[in-house]
């Protein structure tokens, strides 16, 4: 696999955001219009509330399954980045660190983890300045 850093974290879902998203925006745009026009020339159409809501419906879920996986997913590193910090320290991570920090400090090294958690805490550093300070790299290619 691709060797990850800063400069090259983020993932793409080519099914997720190259083809689902933009029919997804291009359905409900184009079923918009359509609404407007007949709207315009017929006037309220119980079809026309239908066709909207169904198209609205159909693209709900796809949002919600993505939602929920990332949701999850964000659980899940929260808690492994607690046990990792634990199994470094044997004391608990401080409960100032945010979802967000604690997040981007899953991308560092454990030879460099206690370092940054404890810079995070006295300045208060962004998940970005952390992804920024990180020297060694821990590549996560199990992301959602």
């Amino acid at each position: 696999m691709k060797e990850q850093s800063y400069g090259s974290h983020t993932r793409f879902q080519p099914l997720q955001h190259f083809v689902w998203l933009p029919l997804s925006f291009i359905l409900l745009l184009t079923t918009a219009i359509y609404s407007i026009y007949q709207f315009m020339k017929y006037g309220f159409s119980m079809q026309l509330l239908l066709l909207f809501g169904v198209v609205v419906l159909a693209i709900i879920p796809g949002m919600l399954a993505r939602m929920y996986a990332l949701t999850l997913q964000d659980r899940l590193i929260r808690t492994e980045e607690q046990m990792r910090y634990y199994m470094l320290t044997g004391s608990r991570l401080d409960d100032s660190i945010t979802k967000e920090q604690l997040i981007a400090l899953r991308f560092a090294s454990d030879a460099e983890l206690v370092e940054l958690v404890e810079r995070t805490i006295i300045e208060s550093l962004s998940p970005d300045d952390i992804k920024k300070s990180v020297k060694t790299w821990r590549s996560d290619h199990h992301r959602v």
